[in-house]
């Protein structure tokens, strides 16, 4: 590396959509932890809601990998609000009083919740990437490349990968169960 890029500032952007893909990692591995470490396995909507964390956080990586592009970003929207919708169902699904909800809550929310909480997040944190792009980048799109990036994206690569095997593990090659209590391919 030479001075001259070693001076050289990263856009915003990529900053950003390294702090995006970290953000999801850290939704993910809160998410697996509490399926290892207290035995809550995820229903089929908290399965989408994961999927479709793992979509957002393609977006994120595809823009780290890839170079940013109006698409990647798209891709981040997209799973965004479908994310939003399935926990807003699942929310739906557990509004009625002395409904005790499904698996335990964080901070008092449950997960769906927290879901639906961090898809609107992810939009409103899209936005403020756009913003912060058009007030200080120089319309810069490479890819990021670095320890630091390589880093982010091993963890959210294990992630994706202890999370589809965790599926596999719960569901086999059928339908999950609505209420799981035990990995089907484990018994």
């Amino acid at each position: 590396m030479s001075i001259a890029e070693m001076g050289e500032q990263r856009p915003a952007g990529a900053i950003l959509n390294v702090l995006g893909l970290l953000g999801i990692s850290l939704i993910l591995a809160v998410a697996f932890f509490y399926q290892l470490a207290l035995g809550e396995l995820p229903c089929p909507l908290c399965l989408l809601q994961r999927a479709g964390f793992i979509a957002i956080g393609m977006g994120f990586l595809f823009n780290m990998r890839l170079g940013e592009r109006p698409s990647h970003y798209a891709m981040i929207l997209i799973a965004s609000l479908v994310t939003g919708f399935i926990s807003l169902r699942q929310v739906s699904l557990h509004i009625a009083p002395d409904d005790p909800g499904y698996g335990s809550a964080l901070l008092g929310l449950h997960f769906y919740t927290w879901a639906l909480i961090a898809a609107i997040g992810v939009i409103c944190y899209v936005a403020l990437v756009f913003v912060l792009k058009d007030v200080t980048d120089k319309r810069d799109a490479s890819p990021l490349n670095g320890p630091a990036s390589n880093a982010v994206f091993a963890i959210f690569a294990l992630l994706v990968a202890a999370n589809l095997l965790s599926t596999v593990l719960e569901c086999g090659a059928g339908q999950c169960d609505d209420n799981p209590v035990r990995y089907l391919l484990l018994k």
